[in-house]
């Protein structure tokens, strides 16, 4: 597709930052130690994730298409058996039958705003809490695990997933080239390649955190906590051949089945797990728990039960409400906090950021972003800035704190201060226990025979086409994952056909698609 120059290279290829630094390491963002936390002096990757927040305008650069509706989240005042207080101050979880009204958007990652929901990509479940503190997001997605675990890594691991900056067509070796030097993305792969890599639909799918995060109880003691949501639904994924069916027919039956499904009093439900560890580095295990690539398997670390969500009602406006909702890893409430997972810090800075740069700086005037208790503040002016309470009863003079005589105060903290203990060198490291293959491999293991097949045949129509040595890599890497893994992707990049095309991941004769199109497309008389 790309001719014989595809692969040589200009000599011209040392890295550097948009400064002309030399970039030494573009893997790793500079922490307290090997685990972090991150430093805010992190400049190379602060320059980068800036300038990937701003690529696109005025689309979400990821997670643009999207579908959302509104409801409530009920808690149960309990986490397991025990008092949500032992764990966690905040207000959301304390009390058994209190409702907090939610706003959802679902979301495919990597494609655009129109683009077919049958598509094979991660799914995004974004979570608005609109609690007597504020908002709460809780921002994640349909899998449970990521690509990376680095946040410096991200703006590249988009770029290659998204289209070809040339041609504008995703292409599987672009995609395999990166992933192929990424070992730590294997986990992630065995999913997203198999039939949890397209939900039948937005209903039935299920929701995680991703990273990990802390709860703080009124003693300023914390744990670490991985946030999951189930589908009361059930779980439902297609094959590839039946996503390519539906796309033919329909391109949005997603949003159409959850808009419908409201519309006509079917509300979806979702309960919310949780999953808690002592806030320590646990050393006993293989992997480190702050590695979003990474599972907590449940036998080890359950399952608890904290609330249920149900969704009850649909946006009255699309672009008011499910455009223009801003989520953000940062918006915490208190009793919630975060851990040092390096994603999360790096995603605590580009969520945001990326919100005042697509929707502007006051994109939380916004209805769908304002919380429901008031909001009072200094910050102000900026472009589009449409208060009308700019001072209420207090001075209007004084927009600055603190202040003698008049101003906002400072308000009294609700508990003891979380006070975590930091100490090392900054450095630029992976964390030490990096056990990039075991859990692919257990995952490999786990699905079931047609899932299995599905993600054999998936991997060799998107490798098929791939460079032989991004082929060879990724061989040698399903083989560090499971021994049968690795052969049987071998044994069928042997037997695909030589020919071929690259296009959409997963799907099998783009090739001939195009020269079906142009063979079959009936001429027509201008008019």
């Amino acid at each position: 597709m790309y001719g014989k120059n595809k692969y040589q290279h200009n000599k011209k290829e040392a890295l550097t930052n948009r400064q002309g630094h030399p970039v030494t390491d573009n893997q790793n963002t500079r922490t307290v130690g090997r685990r972090g936390p991150a430093t805010l002096e992190n400049y190379d990757f602060l320059e980068k994730i800036s300038h990937f927040d701003r690529e696109k305008i005025p689309e979400r650069i990821v997670h643009a298409r999207g579908a959302g509706a509104h409801g409530y989240f009920e808690s149960y005042g309990m986490v397991g058996n025990e008092p949500a207080s032992k764990y966690t101050r905040a207000k959301v979880f304390q009390e058994k039958g209190k409702q907090t009204p939610v706003f959802v958007r679902f979301s495919t990652v990597n494609h655009g705003k129109h683009s077919p929901e049958t598509l094979r990509d991660p799914r995004g479940f974004a979570v608005k809490f609109y609690t007597e503190d504020g908002i709460w997001d809780l921002v994640g997605n349909n899998l449970k695990i990521f690509f990376i675990r680095d946040p410096i890594k991200f703006p590249d691991f988009v770029h290659a997933f998204q289209p070809d900056p040339v041609t504008n067509i995703q292409d599987g070796e672009r995609i395999f080239d990166f992933i192929s030097q990424s070992p730590e993305a294997m986990h992630m792969i065995t999913f997203l390649f198999s039939p949890w890599g397209i939900p039948a639909g937005y209903r039935h799918m299920q929701g995680s955190g991703v990273n990990t995060y802390k709860w703080v109880n009124a003693d300023g003691e914390s744990v670490l906590v991985k946030y999951h949501w189930e589908p009361k639904q059930g779980i439902k994924n297609l094959a590839q051949d039946e996503a390519d069916s539906i796309q033919g027919k329909n391109f949005n039956h997603a949003t159409q089945d959850l808009f419908e499904a409201i519309d006509n009093g079917d509300y979806p439900e979702w309960e919310l797990y949780v999953q808690i560890m002592t806030d320590e580095e646990h050393d006993e295990l293989d992997f480190d728990p702050l590695d979003p690539t990474k599972l907590w398997y449940k036998d080890e670390f359950p399952w608890l039960p904290v609330g249920k969500m149900v969704l009850n009602k649909n946006p009255d406006n699309y672009f008011a409400e499910v455009e223009q909702a801003a989520f953000g890893t940062g918006v915490l409430v208190d009793g919630l906090d975060f851990s040092d997972d390096k994603l999360l810090q790096g995603r605590t800075f580009s969520y945001s950021d990326t919100q005042r740069y697509r929707v502007g700086s006051n994109y939380l005037q916004l209805p769908i972003n304002n919380p429901e208790k008031e909001t009072i503040t200094n910050q102000q002016k900026g472009q589009m800035d449409y208060r009308t309470d700019y001072a209420g009863d207090r001075n209007p003079h004084i927009n600055y704190e603190p202040s003698l005589v008049e101003g906002l105060k400072e308000q009294h903290n609700p508990g003891t201060e979380h006070e975590p203990y930091v100490s090392g060198r900054l450095t630029r490291e992976s964390i030490e226990r990096t056990n990039n293959f075991g859990q692919a491999g257990e995952t490999y293991r786990r699905l079931s025979d047609w899932e299995r097949n599905d993600l054999i045949n998936n991997l060799v129509n998107t490798l098929k086409t791939c460079h032989t040595g991004i082929q060879e890599q990724m061989i040698s890497l399903f083989h560090e994952c499971d021994e049968e893994y690795g052969r049987r992707v071998a044994e069928g990049l042997k037997m695909a056909a030589e020919n071929g095309s690259s296009g959409p991941i997963a799907t099998d004769d783009s090739e001939e698609a195009v020269m079906e199109a142009e063979k079959t497309g009936h001429v027509s008389d201008p008019y």
